[in-house]
């Protein structure tokens, strides 16, 4: 069979796409941007995959990233004949710098441009009309042989991107992967400068996000980033990232009747719902509850992890119980299965507060469970300041790891 991406097709069906953006965002939700890109190109989940680039103002990282990890990524490159010529000269000074050896033009058909931009000014008079001749028709044509498609977008980016996921449903046809979701502006600059990264000579010139000439204009000081892009319209995204033209719809609202969460999930990245919808064990159900499809043990801080010798291979998650004034039984716990070789997840849950961030990571916890009276009396900022916790953690700065 031919080879149309990095990981070869796959010889029997994929599961549906629901059900595999569901288990790898759960798989893959404490990783890092790198880690959810390598095994975005390696998991037979995602399938056939490719990354798309503009070879704008950011997507160098990415490029970067797919460049170590394995330079015959196929890589698009939509090229509407209306960019910058200097995105078209940083186009091709990037890939050659990286190695990267299968980047493929995606360009409108000329006998399509013909019929419906003869005179290229289409988007003097209908933006989005332009951009769904010039970007997303030849995106979609070029992404039939993909299950996936990597992107880079980011939730600062604010908009419907600040809810992104790693890994994103595309309408049940192909999941979508965003391995730099949770970065921050800093988290892009930084590893810019620290790989030495060549920038888009635009940036410099009051373009910190570049699309196509005649639609993108420079940012002034205090703008928004993405203030240049079809200024004084009504649009946000060229289209590539809606479904046949239209914005996918984001999370609905949340409404005033609506339930509250019975917990809240604290990560290095913030707040989020509880994903966790398989139920719990403890380790006297352990044998008949074997073969599950998604197993969850809960323990008690003071569980003897003797009981769990040789029988932990099959669990997801373990979740440890942290009542009131409790003593550190439950920190113990954790790295006694860690050291037994447990490698699923590890999540603390009860009355953990925020300044134990640190101790609870350290311990080997990826996660804390909390009620949602707690997480409004300690909100989310209070947790993020703790996000990079070995700045938090007196033993790590004793060993110069912070």
């Amino acid at each position: 069979m031919e080879r149309t991406g990095n990981a070869m097709p796959l010889e029997t069906a994929l599961a549906p796409v629901a059900d595999r953006v569901k288990h790898l965002n759960r798989r893959y939700r404490n990783r890092a941007a790198q880690s959810v890109l390598e095994h975005a190109l390696h998991d037979a989940q995602v399938g056939r995959v490719a990354l798309v680039s503009s070879f704008g103002a950011e997507s160098v990282v990415l490029l970067h990233m797919v460049s170590v990890i394995d330079r015959t990524t196929p890589v698009l490159f939509i090229d509407t004949r209306m960019l910058f010529e200097q995105t078209l000269s940083y186009q091709a000074e990037v890939a050659a710098a990286l190695g990267l050896t299968d980047v493929r033009t995606i360009r409108a058909r000329p006998e399509t441009l013909a019929a419906h931009d003869p005179d290229g000014v289409l988007h003097q008079s209908d933006t989005d009309a332009c951009c769904a001749l010039r970007k997303v028709e030849p995106l979609e044509r070029a992404l039939a042989h993909f299950d996936a498609w990597i992107t880079g977008r980011k939730r600062f980016q604010g908009g419907r991107r600040a809810v992104l996921d790693f890994f994103e449903n595309e309408q049940d046809r192909r999941i979508k992967v965003n391995p730099l979701a949770h970065w921050r502006p800093e988290d892009v600059q930084d590893y810019m400068v620290n790989n030495r990264l060549p920038r888009h000579p635009l940036v410099a010139r009051g373009y910190p996000s570049i699309g196509c000439a005649p639609c993108t204009s420079r940012v002034a000081p205090g703008e928004d980033p993405r203030a240049g892009r079809w200024r004084d319209q009504e649009k946000e995204e060229c289209g590539i990232h809606f479904v046949n033209g239209k914005a996918v719809p984001g999370p609905a609202p949340r409404q005033e009747e609506e339930v509250e969460p019975t917990s809240v999930i604290v990560t290095d990245t913030g707040f989020s719902p509880d994903d966790w919808a398989h139920g719990f064990h403890v380790p006297e159900e352990l044998e008949a509850a074997a073969g599950a499809p998604a197993l969850a043990l809960d323990l008690a801080s003071d569980t003897d992890p003797a009981v769990l010798a040789g029988r932990v291979d099959g669990v997801d998650l373990i979740r440890i119980d942290f009542p009131s004034f409790a003593d550190g039984r439950g920190f113990t716990l954790a790295r006694r299965l860690r050291l037994m070789g447990f490698n699923g997840r590890l999540r603390a849950h009860g009355h953990v507060i925020a300044d134990q961030y640190a101790m609870v990571r350290r311990a080997g916890f990826d996660e804390v469970e909390i009620p949602p009276d707690l997480a409004r009396r300690q909100p989310e900022a209070q947790w993020r300041r703790r996000a990079a916790w070995r700045a938090h953690d007196y033993q790590s700065r004793l060993r110069g790891q912070a």
